[in-house]
């Protein structure tokens, strides 16, 4: 069984973080208030500029391949520390050729699609299954069975803009019963439809927060095997955009972030008085409710799964890095298409 590296969120305001030993130490006003192995640590995630990182830290981790990423509180990105680009510059040649050439580019964008919707339809089902006294089971059924005949059709998508309407015509069949899975009777955790930029309403919020921990991850994981996430297939290229991070998280945005965020609703784990509503109607989550959802998504990283293709178990986390292998091995010819993770 494979596992993940783990992930340290910072989210103390003023923290100072130390390279102490084999360990990382956290301060708040010149006193310790954590440590960690360095040993296990994969990444950092620090919430605000004001989060310090010492020099010998920094080495450290460059050397050792551990990123330290800065997120603002709503999780938007917005700064990166890494060390040396692995991997080598044939494989992003290649990557390059393969997004210049029309055909192949759309071909990996259709298995990108049909993952994404293939689970988006198993979501739906395995809430139904679940929740069989659930008033909306019938809905959440209806809408699989939409969504199973549009991804039928992606196969015959003839261009991208063809291919991303049907991208665009299952999110709304999802979405449009997505409130079916959310069983508290709290009207502030009422959802009438997806709002991005910003978020409008707690669950909103939530998914939004949970979609950039996931952009974030396969971000990692594809520097980790030498491909370059800012170049990608379905979508567009734009400054800044990591838009190959955006291909891949795709098939795991509806059993990993909308699952995890279904569940801290349905469990009462985040409380409705945990969030703030900005002057222009935008709602984040505060420190307390960011801290909830970390801790849940990084105990989520950590459950163990067969990988569908490759028929191995693993740690959920680890699944991020070896679909960008799989997407690697797909673009150096290893392998005839890429095989998308299809959750069950």
């Amino acid at each position: 069984m494979r596992h993940v590296g783990n992930t340290l969120y910072v989210t103390l305001d003023n923290a100072y973080l130390q390279k102490s030993g084999g360990s990382v130490v956290v301060r708040q006003e010149k006193k310790k208030v954590a440590q960690f192995p360095l040993i296990a640590l994969g990444e950092i995630v620090c919430f605000g500029f004001g989060i310090g990182v010492s020099p010998k830290l920094a080495e450290h981790c460059a050397e050792e391949g551990v990123t330290i990423t800065y997120l603002s509180g709503s999780g938007r990105f917005l700064a990166r520390m890494v060390g040396p680009t692995r991997g080598n510059v044939l494989l992003r040649r290649q990557q390059y050729r393969a997004a210049d050439d029309p055909e192949r580019r759309l071909a990996i964008a259709r298995y990108c699609v049909a993952g994404k919707i293939a689970n988006q339809r198993n979501t739906l089902l395995r809430f139904a299954r679940n929740h069989t006294d659930n008033p909306a089971r019938d809905r959440l059924v209806a809408a699989a069975e939409r969504l199973d005949r549009i991804r039928k059709t992606v196969r015959g998508a003839k261009d991208l803009d063809v291919l991303r309407g049907m991208e665009g015509e299952a999110a709304e069949a999802y979405f449009a019963v997505f409130d079916g899975m959310l069983l508290v009777d709290d009207p502030a955790f009422r959802f009438v439809g997806r709002s991005r930029r910003p978020p409008r309403d707690r669950t909103n919020a939530m998914l939004s927060f949970a979609y950039s921990m996931l952009a974030l991850d396969m971000r990692s994981g594809l520097e980790a095997v030498g491909l370059d996430p800012y170049v990608g297939y379905l979508h567009a290229e734009r400054p800044g955009r990591p838009a190959l991070a955006l291909d891949l998280m795709e098939e795991f945005r509806s059993p990993f972030a909308d699952r995890l965020v279904v569940s801290l609703v349905n469990l009462r784990r985040v409380d409705s008085g945990g969030f703030t509503e900005g002057a222009s109607g935008e709602v984040e989550m505060t420190p307390e409710t960011r801290k909830v959802l970390l801790g849940a998504y990084q105990k989520r990283k950590r459950e163990v799964l067969e990988h569908p293709f490759l028929e191995e178990e693993m740690e959920l986390g680890v699944a991020f890095l070896l679909q960008a292998r799989l997407m690697a091995r797909h673009i150096r010819g290893d392998l005839d298409f890429y095989p998308p993770y299809l959750w069950r």
